[in-house]
């Protein structure tokens, strides 16, 4: 495994992260603590030592299996970043609340959820604009830092995109931002990667594989059950991904692994320190990790 220092926190993490999402329920299946155990396990075997989770993966569902791993093994080895914003209801459901009262709140549960007394990055989750410039909320966050609940802040940002929240992010005490960045989506070289390196912001990488796309599994025509998030992307775009994908296959090199080459392409560019592909099992994390042999 390699390692990055992530953006101005001295943080040092492996180039490959474990992403969370699916410990929620969202990607065509359940998770039970042996088989979350068992992701986790082969992260430390690999030398992963970063996690990314979020308060609406579930309601704090994957946290609270993330917690109760954390509490059976050493918590000093993993950089646990987490996410506030938004309470989970069901299935793609949502509310979104960043009030400086309701994300106080969150912030606590998280703690307690994941059974740490400290939050590694604590990251704003893909938030508007107007919810973003909340100078209370902010103040509230420095002040929790000071407490030692969160060692340091990010910025989760929107899928549609943000370059305010870019470009402000350094002024609320942010260090790192978290942006959808892959062969298929390569906005964030002109929207977020020069204002991260003028400001020493942390770049990491979520869906690299772009939703299992990059893996060369899926070919036009495919589709996804209802229980998985996939299922409710745009159908068009979705076909048109699917045929740029089997372009994008003739860049990869003979005998190399799509997925392997895919997470590689984004460390490539050395502004981005990590990226968090999900799993959907030990052998996928054991797969990911081998992509920084091709560093």
């Amino acid at each position: 495994m390699q390692f990055r220092t992530l953006g101005s926190t001295g943080l040092r993490v492996s180039v490959i992260g474990i992403g969370t999402w699916q410990f929620g329920g969202e990607w065509g299946r359940d998770y039970s603590q042996a088989e979350a155990d068992a992701i986790l396990d082969a992260g430390e075997e690999c030398g992963i030592n970063l996690l990314d989770t979020a308060e609406c993966y579930g309601d704090h569902l994957s946290e609270s299996l993330i917690g109760n791993y954390l509490k059976r093994h050493a918590r000093s080895r993993w950089i646990i970043a987490t996410k506030f914003g938004h309470h989970y209801n069901k299935f793609q459901d949502r509310t979104d609340d960043f009030s400086t009262a309701d994300v106080r709140r969150q912030l606590e549960t998280s703690l307690r959820t994941l059974q740490v007394e400290t939050i590694d990055l604590y990251q704003f989750h893909s938030g508007s604009d107007t919810a973003f410039q909340n100078d209370e909320l902010w103040s509230m966050l420095a002040e929790q830092k000071r407490a030692g609940k969160i060692r340091h802040l990010g910025i989760s940002i929107m899928g549609k995109g943000s370059e305010l929240q870019a470009r402000e992010a350094k002024q609320v005490g942010a260090e790192s931002l978290q942006v959808i960045y892959n062969r298929l989506d390569r906005r964030p070289e002109q929207l977020y990667f020069p204002q991260a390196e003028k400001d020493n912001l942390g770049i990491l990488a979520r869906v690299p594989l772009a939703s299992g796309f990059l893996s060369g599994k899926y070919k036009p025509g495919a589709t996804f059950a209802a229980n998985d998030v996939r299922a409710t992307l745009d159908p068009e775009k979705l076909q048109k991904d699917l045929a740029e994908v089997e372009q994008i296959q003739k860049e990869v090199p003979p005998r190399v692994p799509m997925a392997r080459w895919a997470l590689a392409w984004c460390l490539k560019n050395p502004i981005v320190t990590a990226v968090i592909p999900g799993c959907k099992d030990a052998s996928q994390v054991r797969e990911n990790a081998r992509a920084a042999e091709l560093l």
